[in-house]
Parts: C-alpha cells; sequence; structure tokens
C-alpha cells in the first residue's frame, strides 16, 4: 500500500471514531431524562456517588483509606471507624473483591518501607476478617513509598502517605 491510500484510510478511521454517539445520554441527550438522577451522568466508570452500592459511593461516603503513625501499622481509633464502615458495607456488596494497598512516606529505605507497607496492609486484612468479610475476597500489596500520593518534604506530606488503601474490583476474582 502507498502513502496515500494509508493516509486515507487512516483519515476514514479518524473521522469514525469522532463521530458522535447520539444515544450515549440516554434518550434525553446530554443532562436530560437519560442522564440519571439530578442530571448525573457517570464518566469514572465508579458509579454514581449517592448510590450506596457503588465504587464512587464507598471511596467518598464510607472512606477508602485508613491513615497510620510514624514507623506503625497499628490501627489508630479513627481507623477503625473507617475500616468498620468498609466492613459493614463489603458484607452488604459481596459481589466485590478487595486489593488492600499499603503505602508509606518517603522516610527509610526502600525495603523498610515495603516491609512496613506490608504490616500496613495486613492489619487492615486482619481488621476486616475480624468483621466478618471473607479472607478470599481479600488480597494485600504493599508499594512503600514508591506511590506517594503527596510529594514534599514535610509532615504534611508524610501523613498522608503513610495509609493504606482498600481498592474495590467487582467480582470475586481478585
Amino acid at each position: 500500500m502507498t502513502l496515500f491510500p494509508k493516509a486515507l484510510l487512516l483519515l476514514a478511521v479518524l473521522t469514525l471514531a469522532a463521530c458522535q454517539n447520539p444515544n450515549r445520554y440516554g434518550a434525553g441527550g446530554a443532562g436530560g431524562a437519560g442522564a440519571g438522577a439530578g442530571g448525573y451522568v457517570d464518566t469514572t466508570g465508579l458509579g454514581d456517588p449517592n448510590d450506596p452500592r457503588s465504587i464512587a459511593y464507598f471511596n467518598q461516603t464510607v472512606g477508602d483509606r485508613v491513615l497510620f503513625a510514624v514507623d506503625q501499622s497499628t490501627l489508630s481509633p479513627e481507623a477503625r471507624t473507617v475500616l468498620t464502615g468498609q466492613a459493614n458495607w463489603l458484607n452488604q456488596n459481596p459481589a466485590y473483591a478487595i486489593i488492600i494497598e499499603g503505602h508509606a512516606d518517603e522516610q527509610g529505605t526502600r525495603e523498610y518501607n515495603l516491609a512496613l507497607g506490608a504490616r500496613r496492609a495486613a492489619a487492615v486484612q486482619q481488621f476486616l476478617i475480624s468483621q466478618g468479610v471473607g479472607a478470599g475476597r481479600m488480597k494485600t500489596i504493599s508499594y512503600g513509598k514508591e506511590r506517594p500520593i503527596e510529594v514534599c518534604s514535610d509532615e504534611s506530606c508524610y501523613s498522608r502517605n503513610r495509609r493504606a488503601v482498600t481498592v474495590l474490583s467487582a467480582g470475586m476474582g481478585v
């Protein structure tokens, strides 16, 4: 194939890809009757944050993370409150499996922080199991200091990076 037919084919593909799907917002168009309650359109794939069965609801209302003190994997009273809510939600929504991510701040060696993240994830897992969530629905992973959500060299950042995050996935195959 020469350059001209390839360019023409590429242009045709791009033109088709640019076409709009007239029904993507439902029968009412953008923000209309097909947009759901209150005009909500899910652009994240996490569901409506007002739907108590959605991932967005879990993340925003129940809470998807707990924080830890420096060099600790012990659950604080605040963490236990969040995890109790997570356990209740998970027990009411058995179709979801979870991955518990353990994280650390940037202080310390990579190896130390990977081990600390693993202990944090395990502490969350054990608490959820004690609240009746099936162990077969859970996996843990440690990212140590490799995935910070805040990057700076002061306590305000460090404190947000010392965390465990519960990530939902639909279906039991984690």
